[in-house]
This record gives structure tokens, C-alpha cells and sequence, in this order.
């Protein structure tokens, strides 16, 4: 034991010197490491008597505890004090803009909604939100869709079991048509509105999927006619394709909601090796394609949402928000919208800093 004494004063001594972690870490092999001399010291005592063994026992242990708390404290005072000098020398500058790319990117349905609210903005519309869970009455009754019309059909809409309290059946709405009703009974006339969001059917291949997106558009004012909404349409497009090669054709057709009802086809015509949005439909080389359907207000609509039709006219449109952006930005199979492969968002999505103005082009580079 009187060896053990110098040798741990004089480990003491090095441990407390010790300017690096290296050097405390020699520290602690040379006592405690399995050939270290306390390790040596405790193998002695196999060899000794009981009565021996019983004395110089503790006071090893007291060694080997005294000489492992000073490396621990030495260890912590060597890492607080690397923690301060890093904290010192790594400074940062709240002020300063950040220089790394943001990570993540906005979907190109979002993309595309900034630009329709962007765009019709400009026109005097407003934006009309509304709930997905819609009940019988909003979502056909009151847009003159009657018992028997196709699309209140099962194997077209997703009903819940339950009936609400005034006995309406509820499902998931099928177009955001019922926000056109919600904001005439609340707001009355005139109203200039958008209604973007996500609508439901039951249906899915390369086009279409069971969730997907759509705006429509409503206007009810005095004097409304077809030339207003073609108008409003024609501007809305060279817009959002940023072209004024435009044209678009109005074809008879019919919805519940509108009369007359009309299909509205945009000409595109091939540029590059692929078709564009742009170009007469009528010239070699350029086609016809159908976009939206649209029309006048159906009177019976306007009637049901308290309004007189003899008053008041207007039309409605209607399109998908994922179609625009496949159109727009080149995509060709919507599920892919649906998929979340990083590596498509990252190819297809666009930068948070992209916000859509109609004084920059309301286009934005993916």
C-alpha cells in the first residue's frame, strides 16, 4: 500500500494537467486500463490471507474511486471548456438571410390554386370555401338535379349510412358546385366567386382518381349573358397560359344547373415535339380540345338559393385544378399527383418563394 500512495499522488497530479481529452484519456489507461497499475493492485489480492486481504481491499478501491472521479471532473471541465470555445467561435447572425436552400417544395395542385386566385382576383372574384361533407340538398337538390339523375348514383358517390337531422342524406361532396349555393343563400346578389377544393367520385385509372380537385366559378348580377362568360373564360386562359393565342369554341350542351349549358373547347396545336395550349382549332396542324363545361344559372337554381331569377341572371363554370396543372406544367398521369414520390415532388414542385403575380407572369420555373 505505501506504493500505491506516490502513484496516486502522482496520477492526481497528471490527470489534473491534462490539457486534451487524448492526454486525460493516457491518464486513465495507465491507472485503470487492464494492465493499468490500480488493475495490477487489485490482482494482488488473490494472493494474499483473508486477514490481508480484508485491509488492503478498501484501500485499493479507495484508489481506484479517488483516481476515476478526478478523470471524471477533469473530463467535464476539458469538455465544457471545448463547448465555450466552439460557442465562441461559431457565431451566428440571426439578421442575415438564410443561405440554404428551403427544404421541401410547394405540390403543383397548390402552385396552380395561388395562380386561380391570383388571376380572378384581378377580375373582382373572390375566393368561397365549404365543407367536403355535404349533405343531399346542397350537393343535388338545390343545383336541380333530380331523384333519378345519374350522378346521385352509388357507384359515382361515397354516402355515409347516417342522415343528417333534417333527414338529408350526407356523402362526400362530388364538385364544389354546393359552395355556389351556400354563397348565395348567405351572401344574396350580385356575388363574383371562385370555389376551389378537393371533390369526390368514385373512379380511377391514368385521369382520374377518387380524390382530385376542381374550381368553379359563379356570377350572378343584373344583365348577365353567354358574351360575359366567354369573355371572363378567354381572359382567365391567356392568363394562366400566358399566351394570347387563345381561342375557344362554345359547344350546346347540357347540366342540371345551367340553361343554356355549353362545352367549352380551348385549341392547341404542337410545338416542339408536344402539344400546347394555344393556336386556332380550325388550322393545319392544331386541334380542338375540351376543357370545361359552363353556362347560364339555371333559374330553378337560383330560386332555390332565395333569389328572384327574374331579377337576377349569371353564369357558372367548372373545371379540374389537376387537369390545368398537367396542361400547364406537363404531366401525364394525375395518380402520380396522389403518389407523394419525393422524387416526383421534387421534379414537379415548385420553390415557396414562387408566388404567382400577374405583373411577373403568374407562371413559375419547377
Amino acid at each position: 500500500m505505501t506504493e500505491l500512495t506516490p502513484q496516486k499522488d502522482a496520477a492526481l497530479s497528471a490527470i489534473a494537467a491534462a490539457e486534451t481529452l487524448d492526454a486525460l484519456e493516457e491518464q486513465r489507461v495507465a491507472a485503470l486500463g487492464k494492465k493499468g497499475w490500480v488493475s495490477l493492485a487489485l490482482k494482488t489480492l488473490g494472493q494474499m490471507s483473508p486477514e490481508e486481504r480484508s485491509q488492503a481491499a478498501p484501500a485499493i478501491q479507495a484508489v481506484r474511486a479517488e483516481v476515476a472521479d478526478a478523470i471524471a471532473v477533469r473530463k467535464d471541465a476539458l469538455e465544457s471548456a471545448a463547448l465555450e470555445a466552439r460557442l465562441a467561435s461559431e457565431t451566428l447572425d440571426l439578421t442575415l438571410p438564410a443561405v440554404e436552400a428551403p427544404k421541401g417544395s410547394v405540390h403543383p395542385v397548390s402552385q396552380v390554386m395561388d395562380e386561380l386566385a391570383e388571376i380572378f382576383a384581378d377580375l373582382g372574384f373572390a375566393v368561397a370555401t365549404g365543407p367536403e361533407i355535404e349533405d343531399d340538398w346542397h350537393n343535388f337538390t338545390a343545383l336541380n338535379m333530380d331523384e333519378s339523375h345519374p350522378a346521385r348514383a352509388m357507384h359515382d358517390t361515397f354516402y355515409f349510412p347516417d342522415k343528417d337531422s333534417d333527414g338529408n342524406s350526407m356523402l362526400l361532396r362530388t364538385h364544389t358546385s354546393p359552395v355556389q349555393i351556400r354563397s348565395m343563400v348567405e351572401q344574396g346578389a350580385p356575388i363574383r366567386i371562385i370555389a376551389p377544393g378537393r371533390v369526390y367520385r368514385s373512379d380511377s385509372d391514368a385521369t382520374h382518381t377518387p380524390m382530385f380537385h376542381q374550381v368553379e366559378g359563379l356570377v350572378i348580377d343584373r344583365d348577365i349573358h353567354l358574351g360575359h362568360l366567354k369573355w371572363t373564360l378567354e381572359t382567365f386562359l391567356k392568363a394562366y397560359f400566358e399566351r394570347d393565342d387563345i381561342v375557344l369554341r362554345l359547344r350546346p350542351s347540357y347540366f342540371p344547373f345551367t340553361e343554356p349549358s355549353v362545352e367549352v373547347d380551348v385549341g392547341y396545336s404542337k410545338e416542339g415535339g408536344r402539344w400546347v395550349v394555344g393556336g386556332n382549332g380550325d388550322d393545319d396542324g392544331h386541334d380542338w380540345m375540351e376543357l370545361l363545361g359552363s353556362g347560364m344559372v339555371n333559374a330553378r337554381v337560383i330560386q332555390m338559393a332565395g333569389l328572384n331569377p327574374d331579377e337576377w341572371q349569371g353564369f357558372a363554370w367548372g373545371l379540374g385544378v389537376d387537369r390545368l396543372a398537367m396542361l400547364k406544367y406537363g404531366m401525364d398521369d394525375l395518380r402520380a399527383f396522389f403518389d407523394g414520390d419525393v422524387r416526383w415532388l421534387s421534379h414537379y414542385g415548385f420553390s415557396p418563394f414562387d408566388q404567382p403575380t400577374l405583373s411577373a407572369g403568374v407562371g413559375a420555373a419547377s
